[in-house]
Order: C-alpha cells, then sequence, then structure tokens
C-alpha cells in the first residue's frame, strides 16, 4: 500500500480559489485511482473527485463540476485538487485515498489508503 499526506488547505472568502496537493508514497505502482473527499462537521464523508493513476480518466460529484480540476503528475507521485469559485458549502476536511481495485468509485470504503486530511474553510 502507500502513504498519502496531503496539504494546501487553509482559510479562504468565497469566491476565491484554492489547490489542495496530495503527496503519494510507498508501492505507488499498485494504485489505480486517486480520490479526493472531503467531509464537513457531522456529515458523512462524501466524494468529490478521483482520476485515475495511469491513464488519467476523471469524475466528479455534481455540486463541483466545473469549478473544481483533478490532476496528477506521475513523475512526483502527487494528486492536485484545484478548487475553483469556492462556496462556504464546501468548507470541510479534504482527504485524498488510494485505490487499487478497478474503478473511480464514489465510497469512501473502496479505498483503503487514506491521508491525514487537511482543513478547508469558506467564508462567506
Amino acid at each position: 500500500q502507500v502513504q498519502l499526506v496531503e496539504s494546501g488547505g487553509g482559510l479562504v472568502q468565497a469566491g476565491d480559489s484554492l489547490r489542495l496537493s496530495c503527496l503519494a508514497s510507498g508501492r505507488t505502482i499498485s494504485i489505480y485511482a486517486m480520490g479526493w473527499f472531503r467531509q464537513a462537521p457531522g456529515k458523512e464523508r462524501e466524494f468529490v473527485a478521483g482520476i485515475s493513476w495511469s491513464v488519467g480518466n476523471t469524475r466528479y460529484t455534481d455540486s463541483v463540476k466545473g469549478r473544481f480540476t483533478i490532476s496528477r503528475d506521475n513523475a512526483k507521485n502527487m494528486v492536485y485538487l484545484q478548487m475553483n469559485s469556492l462556496k462556504p458549502e464546501d468548507a470541510a476536511v479534504y482527504y485524498c485515498a488510494a485505490r487499487y481495485a478497478l474503478g473511480i468509485d464514489i465510497y469512501p470504503s473502496l479505498y483503503p489508503s487514506w491521508g491525514q486530511g487537511t482543513q478547508v474553510t469558506v467564508s462567506s
């Protein structure tokens, strides 16, 4: 498996942009897809975006389509989440996760490896 470390969270105003980064280390050759999830207080962890590690296919939840972009740099073992036009409802702890089986899945339970999370706060 791999180890994941997120960075880039912070406090921004509504309408601002933020880029999250996730560094993968360890057995990265085994990764099929990487996902970004978020969890707000009192809510379940939800899928935000995912990308296949080798081909770069992407998948987004409807609420972030057109505002967020997921990308990866295989040479650096990095995955990014560019977040534009942030809204207060985007505020959450954001996690990156790795999946080793086929598919960019939306269910957290299907991702065995997780980072520690990075806080994103959006003020109105």
